[in-house]
């Protein structure tokens, strides 16, 4: 009798305990698994992919990149709006040079970044406005400042978000982005960086969960045996 008692006690705070989060795990496994990953990405807002740049179509061949930056890891050449670039990466950061007369490129003005958010939206409404942040919201914590943020005027709150030492659209959020978000952090149970699946809360709640199920089992283990010996 006694441990009928007590698992029944066990099962009733634990799933007190559980089954608000547990709750949480479900709808947001649900939105997650209904709307397509893509759609989530925001692919069919804005596109960041540009035809391919043969090296033998530009002025500056990889040799004279590596003289005028003789600490270059590495580099890539590729189109900025109507220009051939290389993106040269070296130990003091990122570089965009003139693939035609091998110039140092300035990092992206206001206009030129408004450009390259027109260039590469994908949507029905208008641009909204541009701002140049110095310190970025949740929704692109990870990503390094300074970043061009482009708001646009249409259903989904789009915005698009620029690097101005790059020239590329890093990172496209809309409203089903930021409520996949939100779960997310519900789902992992990290309130702050929402990036850590290993955090001590969930480990916790995880525990607390499998606990609840067991008690359960006994629970109906139990009953099926008195049952049965009546």
């Amino acid at each position: 009798m006694k441990q009928a008692f007590w698992s029944r006690r066990l099962h009733k705070w634990l799933g007190l305990l559980v089954g608000i989060q547990a709750l949480f795990w479900m709808a947001s496994g649900l939105y997650m698994t209904a709307i397509s990953i893509d759609v989530i990405h925001g692919d069919h807002l804005a596109h960041a992919e540009r035809p391919p740049v043969e090296a033998k179509a530009v002025g500056i061949q990889p040799a004279q990149l590596a003289a005028q930056f003789p600490t270059m890891t590495g580099f890539r050449l590729k189109r900025l709006l109507e220009a051939e670039v290389y993106e040269v990466k070296h130990a003091d950061g990122i570089s965009l040079v003139d693939a035609w007369n091998g110039k140092r490129l300035e990092p992206l003005d206001q206009q030129r970044a408004q450009r390259v958010a027109l260039e590469a939206y994908q949507g029905e409404g208008g641009l909204k406005q541009m701002s140049l942040l110095q310190e970025l919201p949740q929704e692109v914590a990870s990503r390094k400042a300074p970043l061009w943020r482009a708001d646009f005027e249409d259903d989904d709150f789009t915005t698009l978000w620029i690097s101005p030492t790059t020239g590329e659209v890093i990172a496209k959020r809309h409203t089903l982005w930021r409520v996949f978000d939100f779960l997310w952090m519900l789902h992992i149970m990290d309130y702050d960086k929402r990036t850590d699946v290993n955090n001590t809360l969930l480990r916790v709640a995880s525990v607390a969960g499998t606990l609840f199920a067991l008690s359960g089992l006994w629970l109906l283990w139990f009953t099926v045996r008195r049952r049965t010996a009546r």
